[in-house]
Order: structure tokens, then sequence, then C-alpha cells
């Protein structure tokens, strides 16, 4: 019992989840009964006990405690319950196929129980006694429901389509939940995107970003500016209050410095959106990758010939710039052992079949010959001008064309050097693979590209440092890798294979990335 002894003296503030209970008093005793814990039972785990005690909230090892008082759990019959609250695009469909799957991969038998019309929860127990050993009860409500129920310690998970506020991580600090917007607080579960979408017949065959803002907010009204018929344009995005409307705000109106238009139609579901685009010509709507295919989906362009399509691949490497991740927010305290057991799984290759036959764009590495980005080369070896030499082009092609392009792509915050959330995910998942030896035996090379802003010396020094900059980010997660088991360097091109068009903001932004090049 040092570590009980020890966790009283020093009064440590840690922190652990699980199952919620009646606030009342326990006592914890030590087996020799030298100390002795008093305090307000928080919450037990199977493992942990989380009690509020005079020294302040402490987590303690149930191994060789006995516990007494009304409030003490049933050791033996012990049932896990995780809240998981937020978002009701992933409750109702992506986060139910995960569980089903886990609970199938490890041998439990689960059941769904609906309450009501947005909670409803899924019980898994063990195959041959019916025992039950978890409860997953959700709250399928939106982003902004899940991160006050997190905030307010209601929730163990938080699903949100967007990433959290500086607001609502503020107040999350305010609450003792620390950091929320550090590395271990969050995950991305899937990948999808943000799609314009048009009635089939519909003439206009592509958009550029900063015309769907415009068109989004109401200043452009008619097709007629956009090459197609005399008539006014439709608006219709999702519900008022969803996580996808913010996550349209914050990828699209707010860097264009407008606002949705009052006169846009709100939806509560995708399948009233995209129906509504479908059964007018003259509507344009705003919805995701996995509910959009029974419309038209214009690709974004640029003045300059780019055109970015939405497709699996776009999404995983955000060549296509309005991915939107899926995300699981997580509180400091410890979760249940089944609970991080899930989430373990969620990150594996199984779950990434799961959430692609979901509809969903999954985070599984793919490699890319660049046999198969001949658009690519296409649109560099046009675009190559003064600052871009043919003879650069050449050195680009002969050192690619020996490697391959995983969909592992590294991007960044606007005007910051920081990766932007889909790539923070990319580096655990990168560096997991390496820890696994995954690449044992292998070259990978990570490689800078900038945009063409300033000089093109200065551009591929800058594209260099990027590269290593994420490599080392890499390296850093990967705490368990054998450096001698995987050859990894880096190497910078500068502006040399653009993704997009440098007259526009959003093109910059795609243009500067590093990609992880294997052979």
């Amino acid at each position: 019992m040092t570590n009980l002894r020890a966790a009283c003296l020093a009064a440590l503030f840690l922190f652990c989840g699980g199952t919620t209970l009646s606030a009342q008093d326990i006592t914890l005793t030590s087996s020799d009964g030298a100390v002795e814990i008093t305090g307000t039972l928080l919450g037990f785990d199977g493992e942990f006990y989380r009690v509020q005690t005079v020294y302040g909230e402490l987590t303690v090892d149930g191994t060789g405690v006995l516990c007494d008082g009304p409030a003490c759990p049933n050791l033996t019959d012990f049932v896990a319950e995780i809240a998981i609250s937020g978002a009701s695009g992933m409750a109702e469909v992506l986060m139910p196929a995960l569980i089903d799957a886990f609970a199938l991969s490890n041998g439990y038998a689960v059941a769904r129980q609906i309450q009501d019309k947005t909670h409803f929860t899924y019980e898994l127990s063990e195959s041959d006694t019916r025992k039950p050993i978890a409860r997953f009860n959700f709250s399928a409500t939106s982003t902004d429901e899940g991160f006050a129920d997190l905030l307010a310690d209601e929730a163990d998970i938080a699903m949100s389509l967007r990433e959290i506020r500086i607001s609502e991580a503020e107040r999350g600090y305010e609450a003792g939940l620390g950091n929320m917007q550090s590395k271990n607080r969050s995950r991305v579960l899937a990948l999808n995107a943000l799609v314009p979408i048009v009635s089939i017949g519909n003439p206009v065959a592509r958009i550029s970003p900063s015309d769907l803002a415009k068109v989004v907010s109401g200043k452009i009204d008619n097709w007629q500016v956009l090459g197609g018929p005399d008539a006014p344009i439709a608006i219709h995005v999702p519900g008022e209050k969803s996580g996808l409307l913010q996550a349209i705000e914050d990828r699209l109106t707010k860097p264009a410095g407008v606002k949705i238009s009052k006169a846009a139609e709100h939806h509560a579901t995708m399948a009233a959106l995209v129906g509504a685009v479908q059964r007018d010509p003259f509507a344009i709507g705003i919805a995701t990758y996995a509910s959009s295919d029974a419309a038209s989906r214009l690709p974004l362009s640029g003045g300059c010939g780019f055109s970015v399509h939405a497709n699996r691949r776009g999404i995983k490497t955000e060549d296509y710039p309005l991915t939107a991740p899926m995300f699981l927010y997580l509180p400091a305290r410890r979760l249940p052992k089944i609970a991080r057991d899930f989430l373990a799984y969620t990150r594996g290759p199984a779950a990434q079949i799961v959430i692609r036959r979901a509809g969903f764009v999954d985070q599984g590495t793919e490699e890319i010959a660049l046999s198969m980005q001949g658009e690519r080369i296409a649109n560099a070896i046009t675009r190559a001008g003064d600052e871009v030499k043919l003879a650069d082009l050449k050195e680009v092609v002969s050192l690619l064309s020996q490697h391959k392009r995983l969909t592992t792509t590294f991007r960044f915050q606007p005007g910051l050097s920081a990766l932007d959330a889909q790539s923070r995910s990319n580096a655990q998942l990168l560096a997991r693979a390496l820890e696994q030896g995954a690449y044992d035996g292998r070259e990978l090379v990570f490689v800078g590209f900038s945009d063409g802003e300033g000089a093109a010396e200065g551009n591929q020094k800058i594209a260099i440092r990027r590269a290593e900059a994420v490599k080392q980010a890499v390296l850093n997660a990967a705490e368990t890798l054998n450096p001698e088991r995987t050859s990894i360097s880096v190497s910078g091109f500068g502006e040399a294979l653009p993704m997009a068009c440098d007259e526009n903001a959003w093109g910059r932004q795609v243009n500067r990335r590093v990609e992880v090049w294997v052979r």
C-alpha cells in the first residue's frame, strides 16, 4: 500500500472515468489497515476508484483496497458505463457499426436498447452467460451538446464534426479538464468532406471555393454568373446548430469574410438536403461526401485550370481542401478498460474496413504510384514558369518515379506552421505503423512542397524545413521504433508540383504540404 500512502500524502490530482455513482461517502482501507481514505465516490472503472477527498480528487488502485460504504460498487458484477454524447451524424451509423464490429471481434454479444429519439444504449455481454460487461450510452444530439456534456462531466466521450472552439477549450480549462486542444485529448475517427452538389443535369461543371463562399452568402445569386442559366440560386445547408454547418463556417465562409445567407434553407438531415437539391434544377447545397452520391458533385476549381475532386484518395490526402474530419474528444480522466480497448480498436485495420463500408473515408494508408498521378504532372508542366524550370520537374519525376506516394499527407493550419487536426492524427497513425514494423526494410522520404509566393530558392528551403519538422514529429511519436529497421530521409521541391492555383488563399494552403513517399 505504498502507492496509496503516497497518494494521500502528495494529494495527487489524478483523474479516471467509469461508472458514475450516487454522491455518497466511502472509506478505502489498505489491507493492513494502516491507511484510510474517506471521501465521496466519483466513479469506479473496474480497476480504479476516483474519490473526492480533503486532499482533492484522488485516483486509487483498487487492488488490495477494501471499500466500505453504501456507494461501494459490486466488484463481482461490475458493468462499465460509458456515456457518449454529440453529433447525431456519427451516432446514427458510424459508432454503432464500430461497436458491433468491436463486440464481434472480442466474442461479445451485443444488444441495442432504445430509450427515445435521441438516446439509446449498446449493451455488451459475455456470449455464453449473457452477463453484461459494458453499456455504451448514447446521446445523439449535436456537436455543441456533446462538448457541453463533456465539460459538465456528463459524458466520457464527445462526438464532434468540427474541432473544439477556443471558447469551449477555455471553459474546459476553467472546469479543471486541462488542455482540451492537446494531441492526446482528441482523435480523428473517420474522414468526410464538405461537397457542393447540384441536381443532375445542371450545366455548371465546377466552382471555385471563393465563388462557392459567395453563393452560400448570397453575394452571387444567379446561375448566369457561374456560366449557367439566367435563374436565381436556391441555397441548401445543414441544420442551424449542427456541427456540419459550423464546419462550413470554419472552412469556407469565415476565411472568405462572409456569412451564410439568411435566405438559405436549413435541413435537419443530409437525406433531406440532398433530396431538396435533387428536386430543384436551380438549387445548390453543401452536403457531405458520405451522403452526396445521389446528386451531382461539383469539383473545386481555380482560374488556372486545376480541378480538385472529392474522392476517397483526395480526402485522405487533403488534396481536396474542404475535408471534414470526424472527431472523438476525451476527458483527462481514465476511461474504463473496455472503453480504452474500443478506442484502440478504432485505430486498427479492421476498423478501417468498417468505416469504409459504413460510407465514410477511412484512414488506412494506401500507396499511389507516380503513373497514377498523371494529372498532377501534367498540371505542373503546364504551370511551370520562370521560377520552376523544366529541369526541376525532371528531377522531381526522376526521384519520385522510384517511389509510391502514401495517402498520409501533412498539411498546416492557415497562417501557422502547426499541423492541422487531420495531420496530427496522421502523425500518430504513421508512428504506430512504424512501431509495428509496417515499413521495415523500406525507405520513407518526407517530401516538402510550398506555394509559389516568393523566390523559388527560398520556397525550397522552407519546404525542406517543413519536411524535417514533420519527420521529427512522427519519430517523436514513435517511441518504440528501432531506427535501424527503416530508412527515413527528407527532401524538398518547393513550388515544383502544385496541387492548386496560387492565385487565392485556399490554393496556396493546399500547395503547402509534406508528402510521404515509400519504396
